[in-house]
């Protein structure tokens, strides 16, 4: 993919905050780096975005939103994430409100007043949200020590085949328990990782998100983590921004050629295609979105966008790098996802259909199409993994 660059005068003009025949140009650069910061920077807060109108025990009346009005099955946060509960299908809609079948209160209680949806559905590690035995353990990579929990298969003792599992971006590692039982069942240790920049784990040097630049380092690490407890075969597992992280340390470690098998949800396969629908969803102009892009790729202007390294978002478009993957992928996307469009997705499988599976679903959300059908979800991980 070629990159458009800004013109080496108007950046340095613009990082020096000079020259009035420049100032239009300026002005530009500093909405184009306010956008890519917004990219790069971690959500610090996640404020409660939904409200309990009602409940009887069960049932759920919340404020219609998209999200609560959504198909499938979802958690909610209360109390400010001290408590938690599970809803189901919609069972009823009327004036703005919709009411949600009650499947669990998980901790807490349920009170009218606003509330925090979860999109994982699990709300704590896999002992607590699963039932399954886990052991807590620590990830060194060049950060610090990253946290993560071990689940060892079916019979509880660790064996050779190991599965890595990787969230998104601004997710918790919740995101990831729904492929845990499918691995479990199927002989597989699974390792849930975090990641730099996780409110859990040590910042990056800039302490901004690098699009798996950086942070393929640290699934390399949980790669290292699992051969030295006996993995030989490797599963990586990406949701999201996950999926950008897979792919660069499938591309970048040595500790690839032991990975048997990839899986991706809803997976960041192209940056530069994110970028511009996020562009377009907050009405940014697209030559406004190209320099963005080019403050993050150049070193001379990074410290606009705050980054430590330049961040090269060519190097992230994997439809364009089709040929230079050699690993069995399933991936898993909807049409319906309006964080990460699909369209790179389908391209890759069919640029690459000797080594791609794409599930696609119609109208699920980003990283949603567990919620909306949990059993062919899980069918399709199963055989895949099955498969490899």
């Amino acid at each position: 993919m070629q990159v458009r660059r800004v013109p080496r005068p108007v950046l340095v003009a613009a990082a020096a905050g000079t020259g009035s025949l420049l100032g239009a140009a300026s002005g530009s650069i500093a909405a184009a780096a306010y956008f890519a910061r917004k990219i790069v920077t971690p959500d610090e807060l996640l404020p409660d975005d939904v409200q309990v109108l009602a409940h009887d025990g069960r049932t759920v009346t919340f404020t219609a939103t998209p999200d609560t009005l959504a198909p499938g099955r979802y958690g909610v946060w209360l109390d400010g994430g001290a408590g938690h509960a599970r809803v189901g299908e919609v069972v009823g809609e009327d004036a703005g409100a919709v009411q949600r079948r009650l499947l669990a209160v998980d901790r807490g209680r349920i009170e009218v007043g606003p509330a925090r949806w979860n999109q994982y559905y699990f709300w704590d590690r896999p002992s607590v949200s699963l039932g399954l035995t886990d052991e807590d353990v620590g990830i060194v990579s060049d950060v610090g020590t990253l946290p993560g929990w071990v689940v060892p298969p079916e019979g509880g003792a660790a064996g050779t085949d190991w599965a890595v599992l990787v969230h998104g971006r601004g997710a918790r590692k919740e995101e990831t328990l729904r492929a845990v039982p499918v691995l479990h069942a199927a002989g597989w240790t699974s390792l849930v990782t975090a990641y730099r920049n996780d409110r859990d784990a040590p910042r990056g040097v800039d302490g901004r998100y690098n699009l798996g630049l950086s942070e393929w380092r640290d699934v390399e690490a949980a790669m290292t983590y699992a051969v030295a407890r006996g993995a030989r075969r490797i599963l990586l597992l990406g949701w999201s921004m996950g999926g950008a992280i897979v792919l660069q340390a499938l591309d970048r470690s040595p500790l690839s050629n032991r990975v048997v098998g990839v899986v991706f949800d809803s997976p960041v396969i192209d940056w530069g295609v994110v970028l511009r629908h996020h562009g377009r969803l907050r009405k940014v102009p697209g030559p406004l979105v190209r320099v963005a892009t080019d403050l993050m790729g150049s070193r001379r202007s990074r410290r606009l966008v705050g980054v430590h390294e330049p961040i090269d978002v060519a190097r992230t478009d994997w439809v364009a790098r089709a040929d230079e993957l050699h690993h069995p992928m399933l991936v898993i996307a909807s049409d319906g996802d309006d964080f990460v469009p699909i369209g790179p997705a389908v391209a890759l499988a069919g640029r690459r259909p000797d080594l791609v599976r794409l599930e696609r679903w119609a109208t699920a959300g980003h990283c949603r199409e567990w919620n909306v059908e949990p059993e062919r979800w899980e069918r399709v991980l199963r055989e895949f993994v099955g498969s490899v």
